[in-house]
């Protein structure tokens, strides 16, 4: 059964039945109110004894008639009327209504319907009246949407849905929409629900209208010989006509679902110019550019926009409405118009960020490139509505300026200036400017600007690195001849305490000496390992065992008011280093942090992997990406001024107070890292603490198995025992013949007084030259030569090589206060030769040579 296909009205609405209106009177309750008072008053014309039974028979009529009203009145029989409900005005309302109403109880009865519901169901009375779902029983296009509406008034909800009827005759039908709701919120009103039914015909066949339109405006605009875009303020494109679609190759499909931005499109920095735009509140904006688009496969396309933006009352861009143009056959056509389109494509896609400017530094014209770095200096910014001064700092602004001054003088050859860019980081940049020859003011300079910051940061990177070598190179040359000094010192020391009984009075000064020269030696070994030059005895360590070990030893040096905390990382990676200076690595930045923090604090030493992917992402200078392990030591304490961070890691730099720091701790560590080779850096800020990193190579296991260090090695490795060495002998004297090479003469002497008095013969030479003199002169018959690395003449290893050449099983050893590393590259490969750092002790050297000797 289908719904009639004449409009509602279209024909008389039938007429609802009037319900029976409840009628009433003043007149009839007057007329009954004189009938009471004429009875009371004949009664008592009666007298009190004849009217008593009238009285009490009246009285059981009025309780007669009172019982049966509450009885009628409680079975629903009669009621008192509601006065608004018979309100006319209230009622005309759901009777007049263009939407078809209709109530149903609980059990889907329809209760109340308007008129245009039963014109619109085919109703003609209350008696014909069908609820909504028995109107399109058997319509299986709307069969499904009353069935939701049906569920939907169950459970007491709103819904609404439009459905198509089908006419009756097949024809086109009619489009209605179904509403269903509750009636009210009560518990009684919820059992009732309110339908409506509407015709909404005509609104569909107009947005259907509507939508042609549209559909054929966007069939014209895509398929016109020009192309068309529009971009919102994110930069994202969210219109593209098939035109520019097609010349660019992409898939209509990727635009507007965020999968196509303007710089995807855009060649160059040319994106930086749609978005220069000055803004002005309320007002649209139309800008021609001349740029190059990008196809999917990289090639360019010449056009020309035509880019309109419409800006909001506070200045916020809209979405733009950008007109291309192709120019890709102006430069086959048009000899000029080819030349103008070479000129821009150069304009825009230098490197080099170009502006004309008048007088006062106004921007007349730019370039993509100078747009796109004002932006980056000034995101809520744009090159047209700054001065180009404002790109640079206050401090330098004054430069610039003068030079725009010069060339509005029209002089030339006006010197190149490098500035401070205004930026929340350091950025800086180089300026060149030219006069213009116009009569005019509108442009009366050329400026050319070049970013410099990374040139500046690597020519920092690189000063401040030929610093520390130079540094370094000082330290170690003071430190050698330090060593030969405290050698002697140390040696005479040693004479004089075995020349000595303890209870000489002298003999508490001469162990004075002997202390104050192991302090001043300690001093010359920090001043070495910052000069990468002392020795190191690596070995492949699992840090986070090596920081437990120190654990007891940093609690006892940073006192009970700072807290330690140590946080390993999982499966930690062996790293190659020596041991003991790794720990002075970690005790000096302790120290360091406790007195950063007087008043207490936490000091965190944790340690994690680094993979060569998390490396490179991490930015550090010099850095090269490859594996590390990585020790941050963290503090709360004090942080360290901006102006002399770069400085914290020079020998003898130190912002205590005199008496509390040598200045040679961080540079040290400086020395150790890099010597082990390694990176440390430094992060800082005043009030709330520091933090130094440190990354150690990863020790690949496979290619190098740990082993003892032998005592004699080969190709220049380590030659003193290890701390876990042999217990030293007591008998220290020996036989043989010993050739000493060393160009300190003091020094020279007490060494080979030294080994005299152990029973050695002893053959002493100032240089290299010399030993070779005096071995030839004694025919070869010597059994050791211990010699010094740094002499003139000829150093320590080409006598080794001439002695080698002489006696290839000569034995000999290397004193030095260089670390072996410093010399072992001058020795061919596998030679063979034993080392003992300076400054030593008498007993060192004898102890040294006896083992070198009864060596195989």
């Amino acid at each position: 059964m289908t719904i009639n296909d004449q409009h509602a009205s279209s024909e008389p609405r039938p007429a609802s039945p009037e319900p029976a209106r409840r009628s009433g009177s003043i007149a009839l309750v007057l007329l009954l109110a004189g009938a009471i008072v004429a009875a009371a008053v004949a009664f008592m014309t009666l007298g009190r004894a004849g009217a008593q039974p009238y009285i009490l028979v009246l009285l059981a009529l009025l309780a007669m008639v009172g019982l049966f009203m509450l009885f009628a009145f409680a079975a629903g029989i009669i009621g008192f009327a509601d006065r608004a409900a018979e309100d006319p005005i209230l009622r005309a309302i759901p009777e007049n209504a263009f939407d078809g109403i209709a109530v149903t109880d609980a059990g889907g009865h329809v209760i109340y319907a308007n008129s245009t519901y039963l014109a619109l169901t085919g109703a003609t009375t209350m008696q014909d009246v069908r609820p909504v779902e028995r109107v399109f029983i058997g319509n299986p296009d709307v069969s499904e949407a009353v069935f939701r509406l049906l569920k939907a008034a169950r459970e007491g909800r709103r819904l609404q849905e439009e459905v198509r009827v089908a006419g009756a005759d097949g024809s086109h039908g009619r489009w209605m929409r179904l509403r269903v709701r509750p009636l009210g919120a009560g518990k009684r009103e919820a059992r009732q629900t309110v339908w409506s039914i509407a015709d909404i015909t005509r609104d569909r066949e107009r947005q259907e209208d509507v939508f042609q339109t549209l559909q054929h405006a966007i069939e014209y605009l895509d398929h016109a010989p020009c192309g068309f875009f529009s971009v919102n303020p994110a930069g994202n494109l969210v219109y593209v006509n098939a035109t520019l679609a097609n010349w660019l190759d992409h898939d209509l499909a990727e635009i507007g679902s965020g999968g196509l931005k303007l710089s995807d499109v855009v060649s160059g920095d040319g994106a930086a110019l749609l978005t220069s735009i000055v803004p002005e509140p309320g007002e649209v904006k139309t800008e021609v550019f001349d740029i190059d688009l990008k196809k999917r496969g990289g090639q360019t396309v010449p056009v020309r926009l035509y880019h309109k933006l419409a800006f909001g009352a506070d200045g916020t861009p809209g979405p733009s409405r950008t007109l291309v143009i192709s120019r890709a056959r102006d430069d086959r056509l048009d000899p000029q118009r080819a030349a103008e389109i070479r000129f821009m494509r150069f304009f825009d896609q230098t490197p080099m960020a170009i502006a004309t400017v008048d007088k006062a530094g106004a921007v007349v014209r730019a370039n993509a490139r100078l747009a796109k770095l004002a932006q980056s200096l000034d995101p809520a910014g744009s090159a047209g509505s700054k001065s180009i001064l404002a790109a640079v700092s206050s401090r330098d602004r004054a430069v610039l300026a003068g030079t725009i001054e010069q060339a509005a003088k029209g002089q030339a050859d006006i010197a190149p200036v490098e500035v401070m860019l205004d930026s929340a980081k350091e950025r800086w940049g180089q300026f060149f400017v030219t006069a213009v020859a116009d009569d005019g003011d509108s442009e009366v300079a050329i400026v050319y600007m070049l970013e410099t910051t990374e040139r500046r940061a690597l020519e920092n990177q690189v000063n401040q690195a030929q610093k520390m070598d130079t540094i370094g190179q000082l330290a170690g040359g003071i430190a050698h001849d330090f060593n030969n000094v405290l050698s002697a010192i140390m040696m005479a020391n040693d004479f004089l305490l075995n020349a000595h009984k303890p209870t000489d009075p002298s003999f508490q000064d001469i162990m004075q000496i002997k202390q104050n020269a192991t302090r001043a030696a300690t001093l010359v070994r920090q001043l070495l390992a910052f000069s990468r030059k002392q020795t190191l005895r690596p070995q492949v360590l699992d840090l986070g065992e090596a920081l437990t070990d120190i654990d007891r030893l940093l609690k006892r040096l940073i006192g009970e008011k700072i807290s330690l905390e140590m946080q390993h990382g999982r499966d930690l990676w062996r790293t190659k280093a020596d041991v003991s200076q790794f720990e002075q690595v970690i005790v000096n930045l302790a120290v360091n942090a406790r007195d950063a923090m007087p008043d207490g604090g936490k000091l965190t030493i944790r340690t994690a992997n680094v993979s060569a992917s998390a490396a490179s992402q991490l930015g550090h200078n010099g850095m090269p990406a490859a594996d590390y392990v990585c020790v941050e030591v963290s503090d709360t304490g004090t942080g360290i001024p901006p102006e002399i961070l770069d400085k914290i890691f020079e020998p003898f730099f130190s912002t205590k107070e005199v008496g509390k720091g040598t200045g040679l701790g961080l540079s040290t560590v400086y020395g150790i890292i890099k010597q082990t080779g390694g990176f440390v850096y430094v992060d800082s800020e005043i009030g709330k603490g520091t933090t130094f990193r440190i990354y150690l190579p990863r020790h690949e296991q496979a290619a190098e198995p740990q082993v003892e260090a032998p005592a004699v090695a080969a190709g220049g490795a380590a030659s003193e025992p290890a701390p876990a060495a042999p217990k030293p002998r007591a008998d220290m004297t020996g036989q043989g013949t010993i050739l000493l090479v060393e160009d300190e003469e003091g020094l020279r002497s007490l060494n080979a007084r030294g080994l005299r008095s152990r029973g050695y013969q002893v053959i002493e030479a100032s240089n290299g030259i010399e030993a070779l003199e005096e071995f030839d002169a004694h025919g070869g018959a010597v059994d050791l030569v211990v010699s010094d690395v740094v002499m003139p003449e000829m150093d320590g290893p080409t006598l080794l090589k001439a002695m080698r050449g002489r006696n290839p099983d000569l034995k000999i050893i290397f004193v030095s206060g260089y670390a072996e590393d410093a010399f072992e590259k001058s020795l061919p490969e596998n030679e063979q030769f034993a080392f003992l750092a300076k400054p030593f002790a008498l007993s060192a050297l004898v102890a040294k040579v006896k083992e070198t000797m009864e060596a195989d």
